[in-house]
């Protein structure tokens, strides 16, 4: 049987979209939450196919509902000429039916530059399973290995068959059609070329050399990974005009697991190596999730000079500025938070945190230093931003 997660997203009461991407159990939290809507799975060829033939269909079947009625429109992103109908419908009730409208990718909407219903639909994402919705229950070293989809996690025993699934067929065939890629051969090196440099900076033409393909094609291929929410950029954070810092941004996939498959490295034990940066995607993702879920706003960067002088994220909103730096090590020394506690005499940092694998809390100079759980707990609690 398996397990369930209770997944802690609070659903507006208003008209949103909810973005994430495939596998992150949008579908089970729609079902959960909404469980009498009108549904529109746009999965299942039938329903697709009627739509597309008629999109005013729609529009029929939503006003012989009554007032206050919720509709779910799985994968919208199939369809988006529904998002028309659905305009005039809001425009034409008001709030009269409230619409919940998932989807995977947001490519195929702005490559039809589609209408995406400003100001009348709210915008809410959804993440692998964060640390909280596990009861802060795992072995990290499972998490750095496996990552927390929810199917990942709620069957173990088959988790390599899933992810290796996972990668063969969504990121490498139905992604690459998303690209418009010709050559499938090339969007895989690019792939795996990616997922090696998750976590550093990005020069698009030192990896269209490694992954043989030309510079504008890499390009694409990275605006692919982030419009169906594969990965994300970090930009970097530039406050000290009178100093050099680095401007290139970083890549990180959603996920350390699908990190780990892309690479091919399921089987085999963690390293040294990639501890450090599949640490920093586990941190990413908590911090992005929790953004989305306590809606605080705020962006996050990293900051870097080229003396190598780094800090993992900067979370940013206002004139406010938060350091966080990561170190997959069980024991903290006092230089690993040097960027951190320089920025906070300078003022530039107004608070500064560190996430470590010990088991101790600690404070060095302005820095808390926190165990994983405990920080995903503070995170949780609002106690870090």
């Amino acid at each position: 049987m398996l397990a369930m997660y209770t997944r802690i997203l609070k659903a507006p009461d208003h008209s949103f979209f909810l973005f994430g991407p495939r596998g992150t159990g949008k579908t089970t939290w729609l079902k959960t939450v909404f469980k009498g809507a009108k549904w529109f799975d746009l999965l299942r060829s039938e329903q697709l196919l009627k739509l597309l033939r008629n999109p005013e269909q729609l529009r029929f079947e939503v006003e012989s509902l009554g007032e206050g009625s919720w509709i779910v429109i799985d994968e919208i992103q199939k369809l988006p000429q529904l998002l028309n109908e659905i305009h005039s419908l809001i425009a034409d009730y008001g709030n009269t039916y409230n619409f919940a409208l998932s989807g995977s990718s947001a490519r195929k909407l702005k490559r039809l530059d589609a209408n995406l219903l400003a100001g009348r639909v709210f915008n809410r994402k959804f993440f692998p399973l964060t640390g909280e919705e596990l009861g802060y229950d795992f072995a990290t070293d499972d998490l750095l290995r496996y990552g927390t989809l929810p199917k990942v996690c709620a069957e173990p025993r088959h988790r390599i068959d899933i992810l290796d699934a996972y990668v063969m067929n969504y990121l490498r065939e139905e992604i690459q059609q998303e690209a418009l890629v010709q050559n499938l051969a090339s969007f895989s090196r690019f792939l795996e070329v990616a997922a090696v440099m998750n976590g550093m900076a990005v020069n698009t033409s030192n990896i269209a050399r490694d992954a043989g393909v030309a510079r504008p094609t890499v390009q694409r291929y990275f605006d692919t990974l982030v419009d169906t929410l594969i990965g994300v950029w970090l930009p970097a954070w530039r406050p000290r005009a009178k100093v050099k810092e680095v401007s290139h941004p970083k890549f990180y996939f959603f996920d350390t697991g699908v990190v780990r498959a892309t690479q091919n490295r399921l089987r085999d034990p963690l390293e040294a190596a990639e501890r450090g940066s599949l640490l920093e995607t586990l941190v990413l993702h908590e911090l992005r999730a929790q953004i989305n879920r306590a809606n605080c706003g705020g962006e996050i960067f990293y900051w870097g000079t080229p003396s190598c002088s780094e800090i993992d994220f900067i979370w940013v909103r206002g004139g406010n500025a938060i350091g966080i730096e990561v170190k997959a090590v069980s024991k903290w020394k006092t230089e690993y938070g040097s960027a951190l506690n320089q920025l906070s005499v300078e003022g530039r940092l107004e608070r500064c945190f560190a996430v470590y694998l010990g088991d101790v809390r600690l404070k060095d100079h302005a820095i808390h230093v926190l165990p994983l759980k405990e920080f995903m707990r503070d995170l949780a609690r609002g106690k870090i931003f």
